[in-house]
């Protein structure tokens, strides 16, 4: 973490951005921004990376979202000077029937939705680990498979956008969320370039501080959009910096068996469940 040049970082990420581009005869770029600090980052190197009118940023609420992430991801938008898209795609996930798993609650404060998420949250012991494992009661999965369908529409949009314009869709996701599981199978992970799939958390977080992110959006706690007032954090049992400190020892080769550190391992071997993709027989076979 100490030898992370942020300058040399973000050179290197601008020159990947623009020679992806060019090699796959791309237009321009397309990227969802959710207000989050990832999406944010990536913004900010696509437009050091691309002329401004060859990036186009759209924001895909739904129903539930929340107010306050729709009006950050427009001042990051409008403070790096992207022109960008309001598009609901509550249409799409109502026509779906994901809504009739969990009905609206219009008229109820979001401090109380917030409440009584989290406490629906907390009445498993693990549950982000019942996540990664795809496991729980009925009101557990269906949880799971109101929130990943979110994800899943939002890219099938991105994807329409962008291949109508010839533009690749550009992924926010880093390594530690890749690492342990922080991301929805078919879902963020379904891109055509990942900029920052190389960079730790805490990583991204110096880089947002260089390359002049809003003040409000770096100091916003990170949320997984699982549920309501729910932090990435909250989910992993552990601190960014406690993660990526652990995940950097072990890929240097170190050894450690910490209560933190078996947890962080335990999180690695089970995010192996979102790898599973369109396996077929030879490939089970291939892996006994």
């Amino acid at each position: 973490m100490t030898n992370f040049n942020p300058s040399a970082e973000v050179e290197r990420i601008v020159n990947f951005i623009k020679n992806t581009i060019q090699k796959y005869n791309f237009k321009g770029a397309v990227i969802g921004v959710s207000g989050g600090i990832d999406s944010a980052v990536v913004l900010a190197l696509l437009v050091r990376a691309l002329e401004l009118g060859k990036v186009r940023a759209l924001i895909l609420p739904e129903r539930d979202s929340s107010k306050n992430s729709i009006e950050d991801a427009k001042a990051v938008c409008k403070y790096f000077k992207v022109n960008y898209e309001i598009i609901s795609i509550t249409g799409v996930l109502r026509a779906m029937g994901v809504y009739r798993l969990f009905p609206p609650a219009l008229f109820i404060p979001e401090k109380i939705k917030i409440d009584y998420a989290k406490k629906r949250w907390q009445r498993y012991p693990d549950p982000y680990v019942m996540d990664l494992k795809n496991k729980g009661d009925e009101l557990f999965l269906k949880g799971i498979a109101y929130y990943r369908a979110k994800h899943r529409a939002r890219m099938c949009k991105l994807y329409f956008e962008a291949e109508k314009l010839g533009y690749c869709v550009v992924g926010t996701t880093n390594k530690t969320e890749l690492t342990l599981g922080l991301y929805v199978k078919w879902g963020d992970d379904s891109v055509d370039i990942e900029p920052i799939k190389h960079l730790y958390k805490t990583q991204v977080y110096e880089l947002a501080k260089y390359l002049g992110v809003p003040e409000r959006i770096i100091q916003k706690p990170p949320t997984p959009d699982l549920v309501p007032g729910v932090t990435d954090e909250e989910a992993f049992g552990l601190t960014y910096p406690e993660i990526d400190e652990i995940l950097m020892k072990l890929d240097s080769g170190e050894e450690i068996n910490t209560e933190k550190a078996r947890r962080v391992k335990e999180l690695m071997k089970l995010a192996k469940y979102r790898e599973l993709k369109s396996l077929g027989i030879e490939d089970e076979q291939a892996t006994r």
